[in-house]
C-alpha cells in the first residue's frame, strides 16, 4: 500500500489533544509511551498461537495491518499482551432459566447461578445480555414453594444492582442487555419500567418481536400472551388457559394496543428497542444448531447462550486517495482493504485462543463455532472525503460497496484458515448453506469453496460502536456506521483531582479539510451531520449496508422532538419490511431529562466569604440589602420571584478595612404560586446558617436538591471557546440555592465557579437553538443532555463520551 497517498498521511502530524488523553487513560500501559507500544504489544499478543517458527512473520504482519487501520475492539487494545486475568472479548450472552438455583428442565442455568455467571463476566471486563423470557410471569404458579412467582421483572431489578456493584476490569461498570419476548404475559411491565425514575440504569431494554406478531399487527388482529409455566388459580380463573401446543395463555390483548404501548415508550424514554427475531434466526448461518433470542448490549451481536463477540473495526479514511479532490480524483482502495480484511480475520480468529475467558461454557461455545466481527468505522468520514453524501444513493452505494468487499474478502480469508487450521467443529456445509442463511448469499464461487474446504468462522462480520477506540486510534473518524455528529465541540472532562480540563474536539474528515486547504466556513455539501438528515436516510443507510454483514449493526436513529408520533411507529414498520434485525431510536424530549437521572452529581463551590463565626443574633437596625428579581424556567414555563439579601459589615480577615457577610434572606410577601412556602422556610434556613457560619455548606446542600419533574433552568456559563449556553440544575431548590449564590458573589466582585446569571441575559433564549438534545444528566457539565448514540453515551452539550456497551 502506498501509504503517502492515503487520507491519514495527509499532514495530520498534529496529534489531537483529547486522542492522546484517551489513549493514555485507556490503552497505554506501564512502559509505552504512544500508539506505536500499542500496536508492538497488541500484534506479539496475538501471534503468539502461532506456530513458533512462524510466530517473527506473523507479529510483523498484524503490526503493519494494526498501522494501517486494522485496529482490535477496545478489549483487545487495552488487555491484549498485558498480565491481568480480562477478557479481550467485549460482550456475551448470558441465558437465564426458569428456576433460581441449579439449571432447568431445558438445561439453562438458574437466575442465581446466571447472575453470578454474569458478575464474573462483567468483573473480567465483558458487557452482557440477557433473554429473560424463560422465567415464569409474575402469578405463575411455583409448586415447590406452594407460592406464586414474582416475574422476570423482579429478577432484571437485582441483576441491574449487582451490575451496578461490580467494577468490571479497566475500571468501567459492565454493559448490559435485557430482552423480554412480546408474548411474555410480563411484557407490559417491561416495556414501562424505565418510566420509573431510577429504574434499571445498568440496562438497556429491547422487546424480541417474531413475524407473527407483525402480522397480526397489520391486520388488527388479538394477540396471546404466553409461557409454558402453569398460571395460578386466580389466573384461571380470571381466564388463563392451556392451548393446544401446551402453552398457557394467561392474557389476549390487541396487537395494535401492545404495540401502541411499545412506542409510546420509545417515543417518550427511547427504550425499548426492537430484536425482529425471526430476521436475526433465519439469516443465522448456524439455524441449523442454534437458536438466537438476545443481542450484546449494543445490539450489533446476535448471540447464542455464552456466545461471544470478538470485534476488530478497520478505519476506512485511512483507505481514501486524494481525500475531497485537491491533488486528484478522490477514490478507496479497494485492493487494500481486502488486503487488510483478509489478515484482520486472522488476527481475530488468534483473539479465541489468547484471550481468557471468565467461563469454561463461553469457551466451549467459542471453539465450537469461532464467531469474529470484522467490521469499520469512519464510515461518514470516508464518504465525505469521496466528496459523497451519506443520505443520498451515491453515498449509500459506495457504502454497499465497500461492504461487499469486506464480506468477500472476510469470508475467502476464513476458507484459507480452514484449510490450515480447521474448519469451526459445528460445521455442517448443508446446513450452513441452506436457503436463506446468509452464506447461501454468498457468490457461488465463495459457496463452493465452503462446501470444498469448510469455512474457520461461522460468522466474521459485525459493525459496531467504536467509541474510544475511534478517538485514541482514528483521530475521531465518525463512528461506526454512523455519519458524524458535530465537526467541532468543546469537551469538558473531569480529571482524578477534582479539576477539569476542557478540549477543542474535532472531526477527522473536517480537520483534514481544513488542513488541506478547505474553506472551514463554507463546508461542500458533503459534509453532512446525523441531524441533519432525516430518519428515513439514516434506515436507508443501513438497509443498503445489512444484506452485506452476517451478525447485525449498531445504530442509532435520531429523530427531532417535534417528529410526529404516527411517523415515528412508521419508522419501526419501515425497518421491518427492510429485514433490518433491530431497530433504536432517541427522540430528545423532558421527559428523559427529568427520570432517566436521580442522582445529582456533587458540586464543589468556592467559598463566597471566608468570615465562619457564629453570630449570636441579628444587629438591631437597618442592614445594606440587596433585591434582585431571579428568572428561570421548568416544565410548567418561564418562573419569577424576587429574594432579599442582607449583609453585615465585619472587618476582613486579609488587608484592612471591611467586609460584607450575607447573614439574612427572605422573599418579599404579596408573591403568589405553590412554590412560595418552600421558598420561605428556605431563606429562613438559610438565615439560620449564615448566622453560624455554615452557609456555604447549606447552599451546596441546595445544590444538591434533585426531583422528578424536569430540570430547570437558570444562567448561563462560559465555555473554553467564549461562547455561553444555558445552565442547568436538578430542581427548583437547586436553582434558587444557585441564585443566592450569585448575589453574594456579585456583592462581593466575585463570580460562581461553573456559571454566573446576568442582571440581563439575552444570550439565553439564543442559546436555546443551538443544536443540544434533552437527555439524561452529563457527570462532566451538568446539563441534562446526555443521549444514547451508536450505542455510547454522548452528551450534545459538552461532548462528553460515557459509556459504550
Amino acid at each position: 500500500m502506498k501509504r503517502d497517498r492515503i487520507g491519514r498521511s495527509q499532514d495530520l502530524t498534529v496529534t489531537q489533544p483529547i486522542s492522546l488523553d484517551v489513549l493514555k487513560e485507556k490503552y497505554l500501559k506501564s512502559g509505552e509511551s504512544g500508539m506505536e507500544d500499542v500496536y508492538l504489544r497488541v500484534a506479539r499478543a496475538l501471534a503468539s498461537v502461532e506456530p513458533e517458527t512462524e510466530r517473527a512473520k506473523h507479529e510483523e504482519m498484524f503490526l503493519e495491518n494494526l498501522r494501517v487501520g486494522a485496529i482490535g475492539a477496545g478489549r483487545i487494545m487495552s488487555a491484549a499482551g498485558t498480565s491481568i486475568q480480562a477478557t479481550l472479548i467485549n460482550c456475551f450472552v448470558q441465558p437465564v432459566g426458569d428456576c433460581i438455583q441449579g439449571t432447568d428442565d431445558g438445561g439453562f442455568p438458574g437466575i442465581y447461578e446466571a447472575l453470578r455467571e454474569a458478575a464474573e463476566t462483567m468483573r473480567r471486563g465483558g458487557g452482557v445480555g440477557y433473554d429473560f423470557s424463560r422465567i415464569r410471569p409474575r402469578g405463575a404458579e411455583v409448586k415447590t414453594t406452594a407460592s406464586m412467582a414474582s416475574g422476570p421483572c423482579s429478577y432484571i431489578n437485582v441483576f441491574d444492582q449487582s451490575c451496578a456493584t461490580v467494577e468490571s476490569a479497566g475500571a468501567r461498570r459492565g454493559a448490559q442487555m435485557g430482552v423480554l419476548r412480546i408474548d411474555h404475559p410480563d411484557v407490559h411491565e417491561f416495556i414501562t419500567a424505565k418510566r420509573t425514575p431510577g429504574r434499571w440504569n445498568n440496562f438497556n431494554v429491547s422487546v424480541g418481536v417474531p413475524d407473527t406478531f407483525m402480522h397480526a399487527l397489520a391486520e388488527g388482529h388479538p394477540w396471546e400472551l404466553v409461557h409454558k409455566a402453569k398460571p395460578g388459580a386466580q389466573l384461571i380463573s380470571q381466564g388463563a388457559f392451556q392451548r393446544a401446543d401446551g402453552l398457557w395463555v394467561y392474557q389476549t390483548v390487541a396487537a395494535r394496543a401492545l404495540w401502541d404501548t411499545v412506542m409510546r415508550s420509545a417515543y417518550d424514554f427511547s427504550e425499548p428497542g426492537i430484536l425482529f427475531l425471526d430476521h436475526i434466526n433465519r439469516d443465522n448461518n448456524l439455524r441449523y444448531c442454534e437458536e438466537i433470542a438476545a443481542t450484546n448490549p449494543c445490539g450489533e451481536q446476535p448471540l447464542p447462550p455464552y456466545g461471544c463477540c470478538d470485534l476488530g473495526p478497520i478505519i476506512l479514511t485511512h483507505f481514501v486517495h486524494h481525500p475531497f479532490g485537491f491533488s486528484g480524483t478522490p477514490d478507496f482502495d479497494f485492493e487494500a482493504f481486502a488486503k487488510s480484511v483478509t489478515t484482520q480475520v486472522r488476527a481475530l480468529d488468534n483473539v479465541l485462543d489468547v484471550t481468557f475467558w471468565p467461563l469454561p461454557q463461553q469457551k466451549a461455545e467459542a471453539s465450537a463455532k469461532r464467531r469474529i466481527g470484522v467490521g469499520f468505522t469512519g464510515l461518514g468520514n470516508a464518504l465525505a472525503m469521496l466528496c459523497l453524501r451519506y443520505d443520498l444513493p451515491e453515498g449509500r452505494e459506495m457504502a454497499a460497496r465497500i461492504a461487499v468487499g469486506m464480506r468477500d474478502a472476510a469470508y475467502a480469508a476464513s476458507v484459507e484458515l480452514a484449510k490450515e487450521k480447521g474448519a469451526f467443529p459445528k460445521f455442517d456445509a448443508t446446513g450452513y448453506l441452506a436457503a436463506g442463511t446468509f452464506a447461501s448469499r454468498l457468490p457461488l464461487a465463495l459457496q463452493q469453496l465452503i462446501r470444498a474446504n469448510g469455512i474457520r468462522n461461522s460468522h466474521l462480520l459485525s459493525i459496531a460502536p467504536t467509541g474510544t477506540v475511534s478517538l485514541a486510534f482514528a483521530d475521531n473518524a465518525s463512528n461506526g456506521i454512523e455519519p458524524p455528529f458535530s465537526w467541532v465541540y468543546r469537551r469538558k472532562k473531569r480529571e482524578s483531582d477534582g479539576g477539569t480540563t476542557d478540549y477543542a474536539v474535532e472531526d477527522h474528515a473536517w480537520r483534514l479539510f481544513r488542513k488541506l486547504g478547505g474553506n472551514i466556513k463554507q463546508l461542500p455539501t458533503y459534509f453532512v451531520s446525523a441531524l441533519e438528515m432525516s430518519a428515513a436516510s439514516h434506515i436507508a443507510m443501513m438497509e443498503a449496508v445489512q444484506p452485506f454483514v452476517d451478525t447485525a449493526i449498531s445504530k442509532t436513529i435520531n429523530v427531532p422532538a417535534d417528529y410526529a408520533y404516527e411517523d415515528f411507529k412508521g419508522l419501526y414498520q419501515q425497518a421491518w419490511l427492510a429485514k433490518l434485525k433491530g431497530l433504536a431510536t432517541y427522540r430528545p424530549n423532558a421527559i428523559l431529562g427529568s427520570v432517566l437521572e436521580t442522582h445529582a452529581a456533587s458540586t464543589t463551590m468556592p467559598l463566597a466569604d471566608p468570615m465562619r463565626a457564629v453570630i449570636e443574633s441579628r444587629p438591631k437596625g437597618a442592614l445594606a440589602a440587596v433585591a434582585e428579581k431571579v428568572d428561570y424556567w421548568t416544565q410548567e414555563g418561564r418562573k419569577t420571584l424576587y429574594i432579599v439579601v442582607s449583609f453585615l459589615p465585619v472587618p476582613a480577615v486579609v488587608g484592612e478595612g471591611m467586609a460584607e457577610r450575607a447573614i439574612e434572606f427572605f422573599m418579599p410577601v404579596g408573591q403568589s404560586g405553590e412554590s412560595q412556602q418552600w421558598i420561605t422556610a428556605s431563606m429562613r434556613m438559610l438565615s439560620l446558617a449564615a448566622r453560624g457560619g455554615f452557609l456555604e455548606r447549606a447552599l451546596s446542600d441546595m445544590r444538591k436538591v434533585a426531583w422528578d419533574r424536569g430540570p430547570v433552568r437558570l444562567g448561563t456559563y462560559e465555555k473554553a471557546d467564549g461562547t455561553r449556553v444555558p445552565l442547568w440544575h436538578d430542581s427548583e431548590v437547586a436553582a434558587i440555592a444557585y441564585a443566592v449564590q450569585n448575589i453574594i458573589a456579585r456583592r462581593a466582585g466575585t463570580r460562581v465557579a461553573g456559571g454566573s446569571i446576568p442582571v440581563v441575559d439575552p444570550l439565553v433564549e439564543a442559546a436555546l437553538s443551538s443544536p443540544v438534545m434533552a437527555g439524561k444528566k452529563c457527570s462532566e457539565c451538568g446539563a441534562h443532555a446526555v443521549i444514547r448514540k451508536d450505542g455510547c453515551d454522548y452528551c450534545t452539550q459538552c461532548g462528553h463520551l460515557g459509556l459504550c456497551g
